[in-house]
């Protein structure tokens, strides 16, 4: 079993999967509850925080008939920082090994890091072999010199440290601390995009979350703070009406194109107190809606102009997360990154995928199919170690047992001279 936790600003959601003999992934549980203890990624509240996770966790366990004792945790939020760097090494016994591979890739994290921030991911990129380029699995090559390009991800050290107690404080220990683009990408992502070269915006309620992929390999990770909790203060505000109904209005009548939205149809809108209800055209609140998500996407335009591969994502802008389900949501981001534009949902997934066929859970299903891997991994390293030994063992019986018939044949000799 393979438990994701997804921790958001606006809903906390457990996944319970399980890796089947075919090697599909298939969803046994799933638990989910309002979270109120996280704003834009960081934990505000730890007590409201522990509640939801622990209410989310136990539908979890109740549905797929387990008890869950860890978890692979998502993180998100402004803090969040990354960085492509190089490392460099001589390759010792002219055949790449483990070891080199591992000494490359410490040699280019090598870099000055604030001591606020702790280090998440080091995701290789590709390596190079002497004057050989773009190589992916190095393993078993020869050569003098090897080279490797990683992208380096970190966040601020206090924000994690909130998450995982948070999660302790439930009785649950923590598989590892996942980038939430990063298993995102995992579950929202074809390996032909990766390839290509796309970029991922996954919308939630704090923050929308940004990865470029190029060649197979993340080459750019950032986070805009503005996301689907924005708009359900615009729609507050402008229509004079409570964050709980403004967040029903949102999700049952807004539009992200006003253009798509008819002028005919009226919404009734509770006001404040006692005052009466009042009424818009849905025409009115898609203006209102389309405004803030225009300022969402002309951030990403910006921050991927910044990064310098706004030319390098010829498969164009994939959009998921709960935020991105609204409609018209496709047809504007098409309007303003002028690229193929589409929004996924996740794939790959067997099980429970009529209620996890919804970008809101692109996050979820992700950590679990980067659970399955990082199993998979441990798995095929342990048998490796288990071989080796078992080499290793044989060829100490192989000895000892010419050693001792060694020994028999010298005794033989000796009672042969002795006798005659």
């Amino acid at each position: 079993m393979i438990v994701g936790l997804d921790v958001g600003t606006s809903k906390i959601t457990c996944l319970v999967g399980e890796v089947m003999s075919d090697g599909q992934l298939e969803i046994v549980g799933i638990g989910a509850h309002s979270s109120k203890g996280m704003k834009r990624g960081a934990v505000i509240n730890i007590e409201s925080t522990v509640q939801s996770i622990q209410r989310a966790v136990e539908e979890a366990e109740l549905m797929a008939g387990c008890n869950i004792h860890s978890v692979y945790v998502s993180v998100a939020g402004s803090h969040i920082r990354s960085l492509n760097s190089h490392g460099i090494v001589a390759i010792k016994d002219g055949e790449v090994e483990t070891a080199d591979i591992d000494r490359v890739i410490d040699a280019a994290q090598a870099v000055p890091i604030p001591s606020d921030q702790r280090v998440l991911h080091i995701l290789p990129q590709e390596f190079n072999i002497d004057s050989q380029e773009g190589i992916k699995d190095p393993l078993g090559m020869s050569g003098v010199r090897l080279e490797a390009n990683v992208h380096l991800v970190s966040g601020a050290a206090n924000a994690i440290m909130n998450i995982e107690k948070c999660i302790k404080r439930c009785g649950l220990g923590v598989d590892g601390v996942i980038l939430s683009q990063l298993a995102s990408s995992h579950s929202s992502l074809s390996d032909d995009e990766k390839e290509l070269g796309v970029c991922l915006v996954d919308i939630g309620a704090g923050t929308a979350d940004i990865a470029v992929w190029i060649d197979g390999a993340i080459h750019h990770t950032s986070v805009v703070p503005v996301a689907g909790d924005q708009v359900t203060n615009d729609i507050s505000m402008a229509l004079r009406t409570p964050a709980q109904h403004a967040e029903e209005i949102k999700t049952k009548y807004a539009c992200a194109m006003s253009s798509l939205a008819g002028a005919d149809q009226t919404i009734e809108v509770p006001s404040v107190g006692d005052r009466k209800a009042t009424s818009i055209s849905r025409h009115a609140l898609a203006e209102v809606v389309e405004a803030r998500y225009e300022e969402i996407f002309n951030l990403v335009v910006d921050e991927l102009r910044r990064s310098g591969y706004a030319e390098r994502v010829p498969a164009g802008i994939v959009i998921t997360g709960g935020t991105s389900l609204m409609e018209g949501a496709t047809e504007l981001a098409t309007r303003i990154f002028d690229m193929p534009v589409r929004m996924s949902v996740p794939i790959s997934v067997k099980g429970l995928s009529e209620i996890v066929d919804n970008p809101a859970y692109s996050t979820g299903v992700g950590l679990l199919m980067y659970g399955a891997d990082e199993t998979e991994l441990s798995a095929d390293s342990q048998h490796i170690r288990t071989s080796k030994s078992d080499v290793s063992n044989s060829g100490l019986n192989n000895a000892s047992a010419v050693e001792t018939a060694g020994k028999l044949w010298r005794d033989m000799q000796n009672w042969v001279k002795s006798n005659f």
